[in-house]
Protein backbone atom coordinates (compact mmCIF):
# COMPACT_ATOMS: atom_id res chain seq x y z
CA UNK A 1 0.00 0.00 0.00
CA UNK A 2 1.43 3.33 -0.87
CA UNK A 3 1.25 6.69 1.34
CA UNK A 4 1.83 9.94 1.03
CA UNK A 5 3.62 12.27 3.65
CA UNK A 6 4.70 15.43 3.48
CA UNK A 7 6.09 17.54 7.51
CA UNK A 8 5.93 20.72 7.41
CA UNK A 9 7.51 22.81 10.54
CA UNK A 10 3.23 22.69 11.60
CA UNK A 11 1.68 19.67 11.06
CA UNK A 12 1.74 16.63 9.11
CA UNK A 13 -0.38 16.31 5.56
CA UNK A 14 -0.21 13.72 2.93
CA UNK A 15 1.28 14.60 -0.17
CA UNK A 16 4.41 13.07 -1.12
CA UNK A 17 4.42 9.37 -2.23
CA UNK A 18 6.74 6.68 0.14
CA UNK A 19 6.12 2.90 1.05
CA UNK A 20 5.33 1.71 4.33
CA UNK A 21 7.27 -0.14 6.75
CA UNK A 22 6.12 -1.69 9.83
CA UNK A 23 8.08 -0.51 13.02
CA UNK A 24 7.88 -2.45 16.54
CA UNK A 25 5.74 -1.21 18.76
CA UNK A 26 8.46 -1.28 21.38
CA UNK A 27 10.26 1.37 19.39
CA UNK A 28 7.30 3.15 19.35
CA UNK A 29 7.11 2.73 23.53
CA UNK A 30 10.99 3.88 23.87
CA UNK A 31 10.03 6.68 22.15
CA UNK A 32 6.78 7.27 24.39
CA UNK A 33 8.88 6.58 27.60
CA UNK A 34 11.56 9.73 26.36
CA UNK A 35 8.53 12.00 26.37
CA UNK A 36 7.35 10.67 29.81
CA UNK A 37 11.10 10.89 31.44
CA UNK A 38 10.56 14.55 30.35
CA UNK A 39 7.48 14.89 32.23
CA UNK A 40 5.50 15.41 29.84
CA UNK A 41 1.97 13.62 28.75
CA UNK A 42 1.55 11.77 25.63
CA UNK A 43 -1.99 11.50 26.05
CA UNK A 44 -2.73 13.94 23.47
CA UNK A 45 0.07 13.20 20.30
CA UNK A 46 -1.79 9.52 21.33
CA UNK A 47 -5.48 10.74 20.81
CA UNK A 48 -4.12 12.88 17.88
CA UNK A 49 -2.79 10.12 16.01
CA UNK A 50 -5.47 7.52 16.65
CA UNK A 51 -2.80 5.16 19.02
CA UNK A 52 -3.76 3.06 22.02
CA UNK A 53 -1.61 3.57 25.11
CA UNK A 54 0.43 1.55 25.44
CA UNK A 55 0.89 0.95 21.61
CA UNK A 56 1.23 -3.45 21.25
CA UNK A 57 0.90 -3.15 17.81
CA UNK A 58 3.40 -2.40 14.91
CA UNK A 59 2.90 1.05 13.15
CA UNK A 60 4.09 2.49 9.71
CA UNK A 61 7.08 3.82 9.14
CA UNK A 62 4.73 6.90 8.74
CA UNK A 63 3.13 6.95 11.35
CA UNK A 64 5.73 6.42 13.54
CA UNK A 65 7.79 9.33 11.64
CA UNK A 66 4.60 11.61 12.72
CA UNK A 67 5.00 10.20 16.51
CA UNK A 68 8.63 11.48 16.39
CA UNK A 69 8.06 14.84 14.43
CA UNK A 70 5.18 15.66 17.27
CA UNK A 71 7.63 13.98 20.34
CA UNK A 72 10.69 16.43 18.91
CA UNK A 73 8.40 19.61 18.70
CA UNK A 74 7.09 18.98 22.11
CA UNK A 75 10.57 18.49 23.75
CA UNK A 76 12.33 21.06 21.22
CA UNK A 77 14.79 18.21 21.07
CA UNK A 78 14.44 16.11 17.60
CA UNK A 79 16.62 13.28 19.43
CA UNK A 80 13.98 12.53 22.32
CA UNK A 81 16.68 14.14 25.25
CA UNK A 82 18.35 11.55 24.41
CA UNK A 83 21.84 13.37 24.18
CA UNK A 84 23.90 15.76 26.80
CA UNK A 85 21.85 18.57 24.40
CA UNK A 86 18.65 18.73 22.69
CA UNK A 87 18.85 18.44 19.19
CA UNK A 88 16.39 21.29 18.60
CA UNK A 89 14.19 21.01 15.78
CA UNK A 90 15.36 21.74 11.78
CA UNK A 91 18.81 20.71 13.21
CA UNK A 92 18.34 17.89 11.07
CA UNK A 93 17.57 19.58 8.01
CA UNK A 94 20.77 21.59 8.62
CA UNK A 95 22.71 18.30 8.56
CA UNK A 96 21.35 17.51 5.23
CA UNK A 97 22.41 20.82 3.41
CA UNK A 98 25.96 20.25 5.38
CA UNK A 99 26.59 17.07 3.93
CA UNK A 100 25.00 17.16 0.09
CA UNK A 101 27.72 18.55 -1.44
CA UNK A 102 30.85 16.41 -0.36
CA UNK A 103 31.62 14.20 -3.04
CA UNK A 104 31.86 10.07 -1.70
CA UNK A 105 30.51 8.32 1.42
CA UNK A 106 33.60 8.93 3.41
CA UNK A 107 33.27 12.63 3.25
CA UNK A 108 30.05 13.09 4.13
CA UNK A 109 30.15 11.09 6.93
CA UNK A 110 33.24 12.83 8.80
CA UNK A 111 30.93 16.03 7.95
CA UNK A 112 27.93 14.24 9.59
CA UNK A 113 30.11 13.48 12.54
CA UNK A 114 31.15 16.11 13.05
CA UNK A 115 27.91 18.19 12.80
CA UNK A 116 26.81 15.75 15.57
CA UNK A 117 29.52 16.41 17.67
CA UNK A 118 28.85 20.11 18.02
CA UNK A 119 25.28 19.73 18.16
CA UNK A 120 24.78 16.76 20.67
CA UNK A 121 27.91 17.33 22.43
CA UNK A 122 27.69 13.51 24.01
CA UNK A 123 27.74 10.86 22.49
CA UNK A 124 30.42 11.80 20.38
CA UNK A 125 30.91 10.15 17.08
CA UNK A 126 34.47 8.92 14.83
CA UNK A 127 35.18 7.03 11.76
CA UNK A 128 38.00 4.61 11.56
CA UNK A 129 39.68 2.15 8.68
CA UNK A 130 40.96 -0.85 10.27
CA UNK A 131 41.40 -4.26 8.71
CA UNK A 132 39.30 -3.67 5.36
CA UNK A 133 36.43 -2.26 7.87
CA UNK A 134 34.70 1.21 8.64
CA UNK A 135 33.94 1.45 11.99
CA UNK A 136 31.82 4.61 13.33
CA UNK A 137 32.59 4.54 17.19
CA UNK A 138 30.59 6.21 19.88
CA UNK A 139 31.99 7.29 23.25
CA UNK A 140 29.63 8.43 25.76
CA UNK A 141 30.81 10.07 28.55
CA UNK A 142 27.73 8.90 30.46
CA UNK A 143 25.08 5.62 30.16
CA UNK A 144 22.99 6.11 27.75
CA UNK A 145 20.26 3.71 25.95
CA UNK A 146 20.25 1.57 23.58
CA UNK A 147 17.25 3.22 21.94
CA UNK A 148 19.77 6.64 22.16
CA UNK A 149 22.26 4.55 20.11
CA UNK A 150 19.88 3.37 17.70
CA UNK A 151 18.43 6.81 17.22
CA UNK A 152 21.94 7.78 16.37
CA UNK A 153 21.95 5.47 13.91
CA UNK A 154 19.40 5.86 12.01
CA UNK A 155 20.06 9.87 11.67
CA UNK A 156 23.35 9.26 10.57
CA UNK A 157 23.02 6.43 8.09
CA UNK A 158 19.50 6.86 7.33
CA UNK A 159 20.61 10.64 5.59
CA UNK A 160 24.25 8.69 4.48
CA UNK A 161 22.37 6.26 2.74
CA UNK A 162 20.10 8.61 0.66
CA UNK A 163 23.38 10.41 -0.45
CA UNK A 164 24.62 7.53 -2.22
CA UNK A 165 21.23 6.09 -3.62
CA UNK A 166 21.60 2.55 -1.66
CA UNK A 167 21.55 0.56 1.36
CA UNK A 168 25.21 0.08 3.15
CA UNK A 169 24.76 -3.47 4.37
CA UNK A 170 26.20 -3.47 7.82
CA UNK A 171 28.68 -6.77 9.31
CA UNK A 172 27.73 -5.96 13.18
CA UNK A 173 26.77 -3.50 15.72
CA UNK A 174 27.73 -3.65 19.14
CA UNK A 175 26.46 -1.63 22.17
CA UNK A 176 27.97 -0.31 25.59
CA UNK A 177 25.19 -1.21 27.16
CA UNK A 178 22.76 -3.59 28.91
CA UNK A 179 20.67 -5.34 26.28
CA UNK A 180 17.14 -4.39 26.27
CA UNK A 181 14.28 -7.04 27.05
CA UNK A 182 13.54 -6.80 23.22
CA UNK A 183 16.78 -7.14 22.27
CA UNK A 184 15.62 -9.69 19.16
CA UNK A 185 14.16 -6.29 17.73
CA UNK A 186 17.21 -4.85 17.22
CA UNK A 187 18.52 -7.68 15.15
CA UNK A 188 15.77 -7.86 12.94
CA UNK A 189 15.82 -4.17 12.79
CA UNK A 190 19.48 -3.46 11.36
CA UNK A 191 19.72 -7.19 10.04
CA UNK A 192 23.37 -7.50 11.06
CA UNK A 193 24.46 -9.57 14.16
CA UNK A 194 24.15 -7.17 17.32
CA UNK A 195 25.92 -7.46 20.19
CA UNK A 196 25.31 -5.65 23.90
CA UNK A 197 27.26 -4.96 27.13
CA UNK A 198 30.14 -4.46 24.65
CA UNK A 199 33.32 -2.32 25.34
CA UNK A 200 32.50 0.07 22.91
CA UNK A 201 29.26 1.39 20.98
CA UNK A 202 29.99 0.74 17.83
CA UNK A 203 28.73 0.36 13.71
CA UNK A 204 30.71 -1.55 11.15
CA UNK A 205 30.59 -2.36 6.95
CA UNK A 206 32.90 -2.87 4.40
CA UNK A 207 35.47 0.08 4.05
CA UNK A 208 35.08 -0.46 0.01
CA UNK A 209 31.28 1.06 0.52
CA UNK A 210 33.06 4.67 1.53
CA UNK A 211 33.88 5.32 -2.40
CA UNK A 212 30.59 5.53 -3.02
CA UNK A 213 30.17 8.93 -4.64
CA UNK A 214 27.53 11.17 -3.40
CA UNK A 215 24.48 11.50 -6.04
CA UNK A 216 21.84 13.86 -4.88
CA UNK A 217 21.28 17.13 -5.24
CA UNK A 218 19.21 20.33 -4.27
CA UNK A 219 15.66 19.43 -5.46
CA UNK A 220 16.04 15.69 -4.18
CA UNK A 221 17.34 17.07 -1.09
CA UNK A 222 14.12 19.09 -0.65
CA UNK A 223 12.09 16.12 -1.66
CA UNK A 224 13.83 13.90 0.81
CA UNK A 225 13.69 16.58 3.53
CA UNK A 226 9.33 16.58 2.99
CA UNK A 227 9.44 13.30 3.92
CA UNK A 228 11.19 13.20 7.10
CA UNK A 229 11.73 11.79 9.40
CA UNK A 230 9.33 8.45 8.42
CA UNK A 231 11.84 8.00 5.13
CA UNK A 232 14.96 7.29 7.13
CA UNK A 233 13.29 4.87 9.07
CA UNK A 234 13.33 2.89 5.84
CA UNK A 235 16.78 3.31 4.91
CA UNK A 236 17.98 -0.29 6.62
CA UNK A 237 15.06 -2.41 4.64
CA UNK A 238 16.64 -5.93 3.59
CA UNK A 239 14.98 -6.15 0.59
CA UNK A 240 16.29 -4.44 -2.66
CA UNK A 241 13.79 -1.70 -3.84
CA UNK A 242 12.93 -1.27 -7.79
CA UNK A 243 14.79 1.69 -7.34
CA UNK A 244 18.22 -0.08 -6.80
CA UNK A 245 17.39 -2.67 -9.18
CA UNK A 246 16.38 -0.52 -11.82
CA UNK A 247 20.00 1.13 -10.74
CA UNK A 248 22.00 -1.68 -11.46
CA UNK A 249 20.29 -2.49 -14.28
CA UNK A 250 21.63 0.81 -15.71
CA UNK A 251 24.56 0.61 -14.03
CA UNK A 252 25.57 -2.59 -16.08
CA UNK A 253 25.55 -0.97 -19.72
CA UNK A 254 26.39 2.63 -21.15
CA UNK A 255 23.71 5.03 -21.36
CA UNK A 256 23.74 4.89 -25.28
CA UNK A 257 21.65 1.50 -24.53
CA UNK A 258 19.64 2.57 -21.68
CA UNK A 259 16.06 1.08 -22.13
CA UNK A 260 12.97 3.57 -23.08
CA UNK A 261 10.79 2.29 -19.69
CA UNK A 262 8.46 0.30 -21.22
CA UNK A 263 11.24 -2.53 -22.58
CA UNK A 264 12.60 -1.72 -19.12
CA UNK A 265 9.53 -2.80 -17.32
CA UNK A 266 9.26 -5.89 -19.98
CA UNK A 267 13.09 -6.94 -18.46
CA UNK A 268 11.85 -6.83 -15.08
CA UNK A 269 9.11 -8.76 -15.78
CA UNK A 270 6.07 -5.94 -14.52
CA UNK A 271 4.03 -3.98 -16.48
CA UNK A 272 4.93 -0.12 -17.18
CA UNK A 273 2.07 1.17 -14.56
CA UNK A 274 3.55 -2.07 -11.88
CA UNK A 275 7.13 0.04 -12.33
CA UNK A 276 6.45 3.34 -12.55
CA UNK A 277 3.92 2.72 -8.89
CA UNK A 278 7.08 0.95 -7.02
CA UNK A 279 8.93 3.07 -8.33
CA UNK A 280 7.10 5.92 -6.60
CA UNK A 281 6.83 4.11 -3.56
CA UNK A 282 10.95 4.38 -3.20
CA UNK A 283 10.48 7.91 -3.95
CA UNK A 284 12.20 7.93 -7.37
CA UNK A 285 11.60 7.96 -11.11
CA UNK A 286 12.70 6.84 -13.62
CA UNK A 287 14.22 9.94 -15.38
CA UNK A 288 15.32 10.85 -11.35
CA UNK A 289 17.39 7.80 -11.50
CA UNK A 290 18.48 8.18 -14.95
CA UNK A 291 20.27 11.57 -13.84
CA UNK A 292 21.78 10.16 -11.06
CA UNK A 293 23.48 7.67 -13.23
CA UNK A 294 24.54 10.64 -15.39
CA UNK A 295 25.66 12.74 -13.00
CA UNK A 296 28.03 10.46 -11.44
CA UNK A 297 29.86 9.48 -14.64
CA UNK A 298 30.06 12.77 -15.58
CA UNK A 299 31.59 14.01 -12.68
CA UNK A 300 33.73 10.65 -12.45
CA UNK A 301 35.03 11.79 -16.23
CA UNK A 302 35.40 15.18 -15.65
CA UNK A 303 37.68 14.47 -12.69
CA UNK A 304 40.09 12.53 -15.35
CA UNK A 305 42.30 13.51 -17.13
CA UNK A 306 41.81 13.50 -21.34
CA UNK A 307 38.09 13.84 -21.78
CA UNK A 308 36.89 16.69 -23.07
CA UNK A 309 33.64 17.86 -22.74
CA UNK A 310 32.09 16.80 -26.19
CA UNK A 311 33.73 13.03 -25.48
CA UNK A 312 31.52 12.81 -21.87
CA UNK A 313 28.77 14.39 -23.32
CA UNK A 314 28.86 11.32 -26.19
CA UNK A 315 29.51 8.99 -23.39
CA UNK A 316 26.32 9.69 -21.49
CA UNK A 317 23.97 9.54 -24.51
CA UNK A 318 23.88 13.03 -25.37
CA UNK A 319 23.96 13.33 -29.43
CA UNK A 320 24.96 17.37 -29.00
CA UNK A 321 27.29 19.31 -26.13
CA UNK A 322 24.72 21.94 -25.41
CA UNK A 323 22.28 19.51 -24.39
CA UNK A 324 24.35 17.94 -21.47
CA UNK A 325 25.90 21.67 -20.91
CA UNK A 326 22.13 22.34 -19.99
CA UNK A 327 21.38 18.89 -18.18
CA UNK A 328 24.61 19.67 -15.89
CA UNK A 329 23.76 23.25 -14.90
CA UNK A 330 20.28 21.84 -14.12
CA UNK A 331 21.69 19.16 -11.72
CA UNK A 332 24.53 21.47 -10.15
CA UNK A 333 23.88 25.05 -11.16
CA UNK A 334 27.12 24.55 -12.46
CA UNK A 335 28.95 24.57 -16.01
CA UNK A 336 30.87 21.12 -16.94
CA UNK A 337 33.86 23.29 -17.50
CA UNK A 338 34.18 24.09 -13.77
CA UNK A 339 34.57 21.09 -12.20
CA UNK A 340 36.86 19.73 -15.16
Amino acid sequence: MTHMILITDRKCQYMYPMSATQISAVFVEDALHCLRQAGRDPGPILRGLRLSDPVQTPVSNLLYGQLWWQIAQDMQDEFFGLAARPMRPGSFALMCHAVLHTRTLKQALHRALSFLNVVLDDPRGSLHIREGEARISLSAQVPRTAFAYRTYWLLLMGVTCWLVGRRIPLRGLEFACPAPAHRHEYLHFFGAPVRFDAPETMLRFDAAHLSLPVIRNDPALRTFLSEAPANILVRFRHDQSWAIRVRKHLSDRPPAEWPDFETLAGRLKLSPATLRRQLRADGQSYLAIKDDLRLARAQKLLAEPGHSVADIASQLGYSEPSAFFRAYRKWTGRSPRADS
